[in-house]
């Protein structure tokens, strides 16, 4: 019978024509304490304590946005996968050149998709980080976007974020809008000529929000930015969490910084997200980085970690450690299963097994 209607779920879900979610009365949506310290359940008061997974892309490298139409069953199934596994987040990316595909028009395909993804997430009982305006494969990007000022590029990201906002806002879902995926200021006085910072695995996480400091600071150039596009969030939906997902080397220290220095940048955001991979040996020093990030007084998550430079009892400390400073932790699924990855005599297959089992068995109670 549990089959049945499993089966039922998925024939359901997959048709394009499903009708707006009834939402899940048990779903609260996920908000700020009266102190701003602290994510809650909006009715409870409960605390709230993100683990989670980044649903980024699949074993095949593919982006969500590749497969959700046309092997929306496979996403049915992998959302089933990390709730079993313990998770109540999962971190999905959205191209911007996939919902904007030309200047202020929308492509209502993929808006389309995205009202089945936050069915999919509140009959699961999974709440979404929404980050968007990725430009991971430059063949997505649309040639216009990338020939606008900063000025037009600003308020193209504006009109994406006020479509997604417009389409999100009723969902009780959504966890969090995340503005950009590891943005940057660029530094010194020369300026830039690609928006996108250099691949990594084949696709780009960086972005510059501008190619032109002009003198400004960097913080300045950064809060500015964020503000615009809160505030375009904000015309829609002014109930949802907004952060940005910044990378460790945020901060104001010597060395290579992104200029987004989290207590120049924090006031308009509701929570800050940081992005640490601790490295073997160096457990202490990730975690005086995330303590640095908590000193600006508002809630942190570890939206992004993996036992990448690291043996897994490093990665246990660092995890660990990490609860002092940090609201919750979001890591990686690729679409394989601990039962598919047993079988599995690859190397990297092994590593994703162990920081899984991990995951099951530290999972939030």
């Amino acid at each position: 019978m549990k089959q049945f209607l499993y089966s039922a779920f998925v024939s359901i879900i997959s048709c394009g024509g499903l009708p707006a979610p009834a939402h899940s009365a048990e779903m609260e949506p996920i908000r700020l304490d009266k102190d701003n310290k602290s994510l809650v359940f909006s009715s409870s008061e409960k605390r709230f304590v993100p683990w989670g997974f980044n649903y980024d892309h699949d074993t095949d490298g593919r982006l969500l946005e590749d497969y959700w139409e046309n092997e929306w069953p496979k996403v049915v199934e992998h959302f089933a996968q990390m709730k079993k596994l313990g998770a109540n987040v999962v971190r999905v990316h959205l191209q911007f050149g996939k919902f904007v595909p030309e200047p202020e028009k929308l492509n209502e395909k993929s808006f389309d998709r995205l009202g089945l993804l936050l069915a999919l997430a509140e009959k699961t009982g999974l709440y979404l980080d929404i980050t968007g305006l990725g430009c991971y494969h430059k063949k997505d990007v649309p040639a216009w976007y990338d020939k606008l000022s900063e000025k037009e590029r600003w308020d193209a990201q504006a009109f994406f974020w006020a479509a997604i906002a417009k389409k999100c806002a009723a969902s009780p879902a959504v966890f969090c809008y995340d503005l950009m995926n590891e943005p940057i200021v660029p530094g010194g006085d020369k300026k830039g000529i690609d928006w996108l910072g250099p691949a990594f695995g084949g696709k780009h996480f960086v972005q510059y929000i501008s190619l032109d400091r002009a003198d400004r600071p960097r913080p300045e150039v950064a809060r500015r930015w964020i503000e615009h596009l809160v505030a375009a969030v904000h015309k829609h939906d002014e109930k949802h969490l907004i952060t940005v997902g910044l990378v460790d080397w945020s901060l104001d220290r010597k060395g290579i910084t992104s200029g987004f220095v989290p207590d120049k940048i924090a006031d308009p955001l509701d929570f800050l997200c940081v992005h640490i991979y601790p490295e073997k040996g160096k457990v202490d020093e990730a975690l005086k980085t995330l303590e640095a990030f908590a000193s600006v007084g508002k809630p942190v998550v570890i939206e992004e970690t993996f036992p990448l430079k690291c043996s897994m009892e490093d990665f246990g400390k660092f995890v660990d450690g990490s609860k002092k400073h940090a609201a919750g932790v979001i890591g990686f699924y690729w679409g394989k299963p601990p039962e598919e990855l047993r079988k599995s005599k690859m190397f990297v297959d092994a590593v994703v097994l162990q920081w899984l089992e991990f995951f099951e068995k530290n999972r939030v109670k």
